[in-house]
């Protein structure tokens, strides 16, 4: 399956491990996060893959129950990187059972507890106008991104945002938040914005409210001789207060690396496969706003998700 040339993102990130809890309202953000802390799972058989379950997740299950595991501190310390080349891929199932073929076994799953696959939330929040989404389809320089990100598995949540710098990378800020606030933006949020919005483009802080809702299952790899993590996301669902779109029975890849050029991305390049240019916030926000303009997506919604622009006068004629 090939899709639209996508650029690589290069993106800089404050880190926090994976499902670090947020003890108070306003985080302190000069502390250095716990790397030995790790969710405990055990108490929670995974029920996530069933016999009945996609057949992107029944592969994504299979390629990660094969390699050896990897916990989440090793992870933290061996495999993570604060500045890094992001590349996304869109695959069908059996390619990513080819892909994870070619990989090797220097590539070992993560493993929380009793679980390599886990369930995520994000709620993405926008200004009525959708202003950031317009942003990131006209291609503005200055734009962002803000979201809640829930580890559903855990119960545990992180407040991001994501700007992009004067070099054209991405740098990623986060904070601890609590999984009862996922569906809103605190004062202790807005405060951690405005701050970031005003030391990064001297802007002050908009108007915000949830506009995306995103659901997914993800597996990841991680070879922590070359620093190189994959991530793979099936099950994919988009939601807001109209309605809930799911995507089809894809993989969303995407490649972490220091230079662009790790294992998997050359194996992806034998396979014909090549990037995409593309965010899971502007896909969703193009399939529930199908009168929206889309541009440099037009191709990859139409040809993998069934996507039609839909004109003024034809709203709720089958899209």
């Amino acid at each position: 399956m090939t899709a639209d040339l996508g650029s690589p993102t290069v993106t800089a990130v404050e880190a926090y491990p994976i499902g670090q809890a947020a003890t108070t309202a306003q985080p302190d953000l000069t502390a250095q996060p716990d790397l030995t802390v790790q969710p405990d799972l055990t108490a929670q058989p995974d029920r996530t893959v069933q016999p009945d379950s996609s057949r992107s997740l029944l592969v994504l299950a299979a390629v990660t129950a094969e390699r050896d595991p990897i916990l989440l501190n090793e992870v933290m310390s061996e495999a993570a990187l604060q500045t890094r080349v992001d590349r996304k891929f869109l695959l069908a199932p059996d390619e990513l059972a080819r892909l994870a073929a070619s990989l090797g076994q220097d590539f070992r799953a993560l493993e929380i507890g009793t679980r390599r696959v886990f369930e995520y939330e994000s709620v993405y929040f926008d200004t009525p106008e959708l202003e950031q989404f317009r942003a990131h389809r006209q291609g503005r320089r200055r734009r962002f991104k803000v979201r809640t990100r829930t580890y559903v598995n855990s119960g545990l949540c992180m407040f991001e945002v994501k700007f992009k710098g004067h070099r054209g990378e991405t740098v990623k800020h986060r904070m601890p938040y609590r999984m009862q606030d996922s569906s809103g933006l605190t004062e202790a949020a807005e405060e951690f914005l405005a701050a970031q919005l005003e030391a990064d483009y001297g802007q002050t802080l908009p108007i915000l409210e949830p506009s995306l809702s995103t659901d997914y299952t993800r597996g990841t790899l991680v070879n922590p001789l070359t620093r190189e993590r994959l991530t793979c996301d099936v099950d994919l669902v988009f939601g807001n207060l109209d309605r809930t779109v799911r995507a089809p029975d894809l993989v969303v890849v995407e490649t972490k690396t220091m230079d662009g050029f790790g294992v998997a991305d050359q194996a992806l390049a034998a396979m014909g496969i090549r990037p995409v240019s593309m965010s899971k916030y502007c896909l969703g926000i193009a399939l529930l706003h199908p009168d929206l303009p889309a541009n440099r997506w037009n191709r990859l919604l139409r040809d993998s998700f069934g996507w039609c622009r839909e004109l003024p006068g034809q709203a709720g004629q089958g899209h």
